[in-house]
């Protein structure tokens, strides 16, 4: 084999090393900066998920201490617990939950309440004081046993 041949040989195969080490190098570094972003948004998502476990004792102690209005606390709580621990809502006490919210999801919030006709705010009112009348007793007591749920 004559000399340049072999010297073009080993050139060709140098330069086959460099850019297998450089493509290398590279997938090396976007790996790193895919694991970092992982750990970023498991980091966030474990924080976000403590702040809602935390909003969800906030109200029950609220319910507990009858600082809020019952209807209220079951809209928050089930939304809340849809996104932490959504077998919790078919099992009982934490149910009464769930049934509220399906009793009083129709009914006009916020500005859509503002805009709303008085009679009919006075009505639903009156259903929804109806509601939580009759499930005060199961929300008090899911309200204890959700404040002392392991999450």
């Amino acid at each position: 084999m004559p000399p340049w041949l072999q010297w073009t040989l080993i050139i060709a195969g140098l330069l086959a090393i460099a850019l297998l080490v450089a493509f290398i190098a590279r997938q090396s570094r976007t790996l790193q900066e895919g694991r970092k972003r992982q750990a970023k948004t498991e980091a966030f998502q474990k924080e976000r998920r403590e702040s809602m476990v935390e909003s969800i004792r906030v109200l029950a102690m609220a319910v507990e201490e009858d600082q809020v209005e019952y209807s209220e606390a079951c809209l928050r709580i089930k939304g809340l617990l849809e996104h932490v621990a959504p077998e919790l809502l078919e099992q009982p006490p934490f149910r009464v939950f769930q049934e509220v919210h399906d009793l009083i999801q129709h009914m006009p919030t916020h500005r859509t309440r503002q805009e709303t006709e008085t009679r009919f705010v006075e009505k639903m009112d009156r259903e929804r004081l109806a509601v939580e009348e009759k499930h005060a007793d199961a929300i008090r007591r899911a309200a204890t046993a959700i404040r002392r749920h392991p999450f």
